[in-house]
């Protein structure tokens, strides 16, 4: 066949192909074009699933009529007018070509009005055949109804889902611009019901509210608010306790300058934030919004623009994963998630080192527990292999005497006084410690919160041990790509500073000198290549650290009091204030929680009190 130009209708045709992949889709470029409009109410009509009907309208500033004909025109937008514009995009539609694909594959009216204007004006496009303006009542605003999706392309039509499938895409999509535009209202029918209604939020209560509304009303009393600035970048929003967590990654919204997107970048550092506190196989729930530069992101590398391409991927990547491991390490046991957000901020500044710079936390060795709160309890006669070598023997503390019990004070006077987990009362099959708060019960898994102790304890005196590192018999020769060679020629020193030396031989090769004396007998080959590999992906890599704690995790289990044993009422009222000054200690090494809360209200319905 001859080179020969496309006719205009397969041209949309095509586009088409690329951003209108079912009705949800349509909703999507249609609302995201009434934001950037600058509408405040936003109503969404659907029938049968949005293959009959999808109706948008809007309060928006409108079209004016000699422009109507060029809204459904090929490249035809008020977005963008130069390369700078598109450098930096602020809008969330851009590309021109939304509206002329959709109205290639369905029956399509616009009808618009500007504020003034005598009337409002319509047209209308059957199959990309469009025909002349001509006038119309609406208000000030715009509506664009779309019939018979894909009417025209039978082989698309077919790979549609149930009319249930649909309206659930498109119920999901609204709910997750509703997070991002807080201030909008939106309003969401099908088949003539009115579905969900999504009034605008004023203030930050009612933002959260909105957020549970979308997230369940459990997410707001298991979420951490989270505020950080630092490097040009603003990261603010709601991240899930561990306790929160799912079996699939269903409730994870983030979004960049507005714009929900889905990035590896990000999920990378998301995932490694939360590596230490998540059961294996659980993913956190979070609603997040990433601010900075629009020129410090390249949001024109998708047609339905659902990915983003970051200039500084490793800055974006350790600011991320930096704020949110912070955070998380504030979910001290006692604190709610409301309490956490009204402590002082816990999230540092940006680091200055490399990608593996060591905790600046004192190296000390094994701890001793004094007589008012700490907790050391012995239950192995020999310490684990490399206890010693490492940390120094476990050496047990003199426990406090004596129950400690509150004096005699006012209600209120007691509640303020009363630590997070209250003071220990019983020991439940020698399993559970049982223990009174403010609140009402609070049931401790000594086990599990002795080992995030113990881990915590074991991780902060890690300093000292990445300093002794062991010098390979004869240096290990290992074939990595030419890109993972580079990378750990250029992490060199950082590598080195968790005591594993490579240097490289040559465009696709390195040599192990060195390895942490804490992972002797680990596969040295394996190791390098999920490092460099890491490193060469995201520019950072946290794989040395996750070995060495799956170590600790497992020094800290053997080393912590098991279940079976009797405590005292004093030993389990130092496990209590451990709990409330070691991080994470919310959660067990493995995700596990290590404690639960009874109010007293719960307890009430439990025994059916005043009803």
């Amino acid at each position: 066949m001859p080179i020969r130009p496309l006719p205009p209708e397969l041209i949309n045709q095509i586009a088409a192909g690329e951003v209108i992949e079912r009705p949800a889709s349509v909703v999507k470029e249609l609302v995201e074009n009434s934001i950037d409009a600058g509408a405040r109410r936003i109503e969404v009509d659907i029938e049968q699933g949005g293959v009959r009907l999808i109706r948008v309208r809007d309060d928006g500033g409108g079209i004016p009529r000699d422009e109507l004909p060029l809204a459904v025109a090929s490249h035809a937008t008020s977005k963008i007018g130069s390369f700078d514009d598109l450098e930096r995009v602020a809008s969330m539609g851009f590309r021109g070509e939304a509206l002329a694909s959709v109205s290639s594959v369905a029956r399509f009216s616009l009808t618009s009005r500007q504020a003034g204007d005598d009337s409002a004006w319509r047209i209308d496009v059957d199959g990309g055949r469009l025909q002349e303006a001509r006038p119309a009542q609406h208000p000030q605003g715009t509506t664009i109804e779309v019939r018979d999706l894909f009417y025209n392309v039978p082989a698309r039509r077919k790979f549609l889902r149930a009319e249930r499938t649909e309206f659930a895409h498109i119920d999901d999509l609204l709910k997750s611009l509703a997070l991002a535009r807080e201030g909008v209202d939106i309003r969401l029918s099908h088949n003539g019901k009115p579905v969900r209604l999504l009034k605008p939020a004023r203030d930050e209560n009612a933002a959260l509210a909105r957020v549970a509304e979308v997230l369940g009303p459990e997410f707001p009393g298991q979420a951490l608010r989270v505020e950080h600035e630092a490097a040009g970048m603003r990261l603010s929003g709601w991240v899930g306790l561990p306790t929160a967590s799912r079996s699939q990654a269903d409730q994870q919204y983030f979004y960049v300058n507005g714009r929900l997107v889905r990035d590896r970048v990000v999920a990378h550092a998301v995932r490694q934030a939360y590596a230490d506190v998540l059961f294996h196989g659980r993913h956190a729930v979070f609603v997040l919004f990433l601010e900075l530069d629009p020129a410090g992101v390249d949001v024109n590398v998708h047609p339905a623009k659902s990915e983003v391409r970051f200039r500084e991927q490793r800055l974006i990547h350790d600011f991320l994963f930096r704020t949110l491991h912070e955070a998380l390490a504030h979910t001290r046991a006692g604190l709610s998630g409301a309490a956490i957000e009204s402590s002082p901020s816990p999230v540092g500044a940006m680091p200055t080192t490399g990608s593996f710079a060591p905790s600046t936390s004192p190296a000390h060795a094994w701890p001793q527990a004094s007589s008012q709160s700490r907790l050391s309890l012995g239950v192995r006669d020999e310490p684990l292999a490399g206890y010693a070598t490492l940390f120094g023997t476990p050496t047990p503390a003199a426990l406090p005497t004596g129950a400690w019990t509150p004096p005699a004070t006012s209600e209120d006077d007691e509640a303020a006084g009363v630590p997070p987990l209250g003071y220990a009362i019983a020991q439940l099959k020698n399993i559970y410690v049982l223990a009174e708060n403010a609140h009402g019960m609070v049931l401790v898994d000594m086990h599990a919160a002795h080992e995030r102790i113990t881990y915590e304890k074991l991780k902060n005196g890690r300093v000292a041990a990445n300093l002794r590192s062991q010098m390979l018999l004869v240096p290990l020769s290992i074939a990595v790509s030419a890109k993972e060679a580079a990378a750990a020629e250029e992490h060199a020193d950082a590598l080195g500073e968790w005591g594993l030396e490579l240097s490289r031989s040559g465009p696709g090769g390195v040599v192990v000198r060195r390895i942490p004396s804490l992972l002797e007998g680990a596969d040295v080959s394996q190791l390098t290549r999920d490092v460099l590999a890491e490193l060469a992906q995201h520019g950072s890599s946290r794989r040395l650290e996750e070995l060495e704690n799956e170590l600790l995790s497992t020094m800290a289990c053997h080393g912590s009091v098991r279940a079976g044993r009797r405590l005292g009422i004093p030993e389990m009222n130092a496990l209590l204030r451990e709990m409330e000054a070691t991080e994470r200690s919310g959660q067990c090494n493995h995700g596990r929680p290590t404690w639960v809360q009874l109010s007293l209200g719960e307890l009430d319905r439990l025994f059916l009190r005043g009803r």
